[in-house]
């Protein structure tokens, strides 16, 4: 038992050892300190938005505590995430995992550095499920939670396997209760938006809607039970121009049933610009429709 205790022992000591360069402190506020991952080697970190709060710039110190300023690219609020970048300096970047080879019950590390010295919390994932929206809109591609809560300071560290590569990022700032790593393919995808555009765009209509129950002769021609009622059409937006109509019922976008808000919003994220064939109730009725979604503004 002692040498498989020391085996466990040795090896976190070479995970923290093979990460903790790649992790370092971001200060945007006296009094608010937090961690970063160091994405890539010309300088981009990874930084939990709401220890950034409103501020565009932050000091970043590095691993041996050299401090360097470091200005905002984006913010995406809805995944507790801020990309941050520090120029003329090369730093030490993570090296980033497939998130699809963890597992319940592994062991990890959680790794920040809310002060000079890197700190380690052991703990093992507790609950792994599928893809789904943040209250504030953001989409994780996989659901990660801990078994128990992030040391103050760890948001926006990394959470690394027991060779030291990165899984994602940790936050305890998007479910109330739930401490959780966003995974390493949502900080590609995320990341590589915030690079291009300053954020992450989401498709917009422009309507108001609420669920509604369809008409059993309705609902058996559309193979529905339920829609999106139209309580408002904004002027000059996609859906007045779709020709949409205050009292239509949209049952399907895209292919996909729509029968709440955020099954919309969900079929929205990543079609602006894009061309969709949606089906909607009118007069009792059904009628196919072709819309473009824009940008929200």
């Amino acid at each position: 038992m002692a040498e498989t205790t020391g085996d466990w022992t040795q090896g976190f000591v070479q995970a923290v050892a093979a990460a903790e360069h790649g992790v370092v402190r971001v200060q945007a506020h006296a009094h608010r300190r937090a961690s970063g991952s160091v994405w890539s080697e010309d300088g981009l970190v990874l930084a939990s938005q709401l220890a950034l709060g409103e501020a565009d710039e932050a000091q970043i110190t590095l691993a041996g505590c050299e401090r360097h300023g470091a200005e905002l690219v984006g913010r995406e609020p809805g995944l507790d995430l801020a990309l941050l970048r520090v120029r003329g300096v090369k730093l030490a970047a993570l090296v980033f995992a497939d998130d699809a080879e963890l597992r319940v019950g592994q062991w990890t590390l959680a790794l920040g550095r809310p002060g000079d010295a890197i700190r380690a919390s052991a703990r093992i994932v507790g609950v792994l499920g599928p893809a789904q929206r943040t209250p504030l809109g953001g989409k994780l591609d996989r659901y990660v939670e801990s078994d128990r809560g992030f040391p103050r300071g760890f948001s926006g560290g990394p959470l690394v396997d027991g060779r030291g590569r990165a899984l994602g990022m940790n936050t305890s700032g998007l479910f109330r209760g739930a401490d959780l790593t966003v995974p390493a393919r949502t900080l590609e995808r995320v990341v590589a938006e915030l690079l291009a555009h300053g954020k992450v765009r989401r498709g917009y209509l422009g309507v108001g809607v609420q669920p509604v129950r369809l008409p059993d002769a309705v609902a058996a021609q559309a193979q529905r039970q339920a829609g999106l009622l139209v309580l408002s059409v904004a002027p000059n937006s996609p859906a007045a121009a779709a020709g949409l109509l205050l009292g239509d019922a949209i049952v399907e976008l895209d292919g996909k049933p729509v029968s709440e808000p955020r099954e919309l919003s969900a079929v929205l994220q990543d079609a602006i610009g894009r061309v969709l064939d949606a089906r909607i109730v009118r007069a009792g009725s059904l009628h196919g429709v072709s819309v473009t979604p824009g940008e929200r503004p």
